[in-house]
């Protein structure tokens, strides 16, 4: 099978709030996994439409047949690297924040080939 795959690594994003994005689009057709993140109205959605358009462009460089029938096979969101910086709070206490990046995977593949 032809798979075609994309990555962001680094997004500067939490994984929590791009995964319910990715379970949604996983399975389906390409062209309506764009579509329907296209009308979803949240930040999470805009980095995983960007990675889910880089692997479609990534098969219609690399082949050249079977673009309308690219499924959706692989949609994954892993846990990236942590800023962590300190918050002084009161009583002379202090807060850990944690600034959460992630990876964000996409794979592509024509059925059947």
């Amino acid at each position: 099978m032809a798979e075609f795959r994309a990555t962001h690594r680094h997004a500067r994003i939490s994984a929590t709030k791009v995964r319910p994005f990715a379970d949604m689009i996983r399975g389906k057709s390409a062209e309506e996994a764009i579509n329907v993140l296209h009308y979803i109205p949240n930040r999470g959605a805009r980095f995983l439409e960007k990675v889910l358009k880089s692997a479609v462009a990534n098969a219609e460089q690399k082949s050249t047949r079977g673009f309308s029938s690219l499924v959706v096979s692989e949609c994954r969101v892993d846990g990236g690297p942590m800023y962590k910086r300190i918050r002084p709070r009161a009583r002379g206490m202090a807060y850990l924040e944690r600034h959460r990046f992630s990876h964000i995977h996409v794979t592509v593949e024509v059925p059947g080939s």
